[in-house]
């Protein structure tokens, strides 16, 4: 019995600042890692850097010749700066979270230097559609989820799995008895009076 009272007494754990006390978290996603591949490419092409650095030094004095742990040196040195330039890549896509809660959905964008909100109550949904096209989302499997409401649309570009995302946002908004057809402010019961 006092097990009971404990965990009634107990607050919830919040999974993200801006979470109200009343609501739940149902799903959680982000965007495909391939939002980083202009820093990957980037970083990729850095680490090139020290080692051509190297054997450059080791054509223009063969004399004498740059020693082994000056070439790993330099390839350490070239780890260090891919490190650097991946890193804002990483921020971005580490930290743009979608989340869908027992109220509302939320987009939080979040880089270096900005931070983005958009908070939209379900209520407002109107329909959640996806989007594969072409080989390269085919092969890897990402795509675009465009969420339709009544203030406009917001559309979420490289979604991992968008087609089981779609699924799961769906199904989320018919547990919560949350229909497409159905305006905010208006009971089933009036929704059937009009249909018959």
């Amino acid at each position: 019995m006092s097990t009971t009272a404990e965990a009634e007494t107990k607050p919830k754990t919040r999974r993200f600042k801006e979470q109200f006390e009343e609501e739940d978290v149902l799903l959680v996603f982000r965007k495909h890692p391939i939002v980083m591949r202009k820093g990957l490419l980037l970083a990729s092409a850095e680490l090139l850097i020290g080692p051509l650095y190297t054997i450059i030094l080791t054509m223009l004095h063969k004399n004498n010749p740059p020693s082994v742990g000056f070439f790993f040196g330099s390839l350490g040195f070239s780890f260090l700066i891919a490190l650097v330039l991946i890193f804002p890549w990483w921020v971005r896509w580490y930290f743009s979270v979608y989340i869908m809660t027992s109220h509302r959905f939320i987009q939080q964008t979040r880089s270096i230097l900005q931070v983005n909100v958009v908070d939209i109550s379900l209520e407002q949904v109107q329909m959640i559609n996806y989007q594969i096209s072409g080989l390269e989302q085919t092969l890897l499997g990402f795509g675009t989820i465009v969420v339709q409401t009544f203030v406009g649309d917001l559309v979420i570009h490289d979604v991992h799995h968008p087609a089981r995302i779609q699924q799961k946002m769906v199904h989320i908004l018919r547990q919560l008895g949350i229909h497409p057809a159905q305006r905010p402010g208006t009971d089933d019961e009036e929704h059937k009076t009009i249909e018959s």
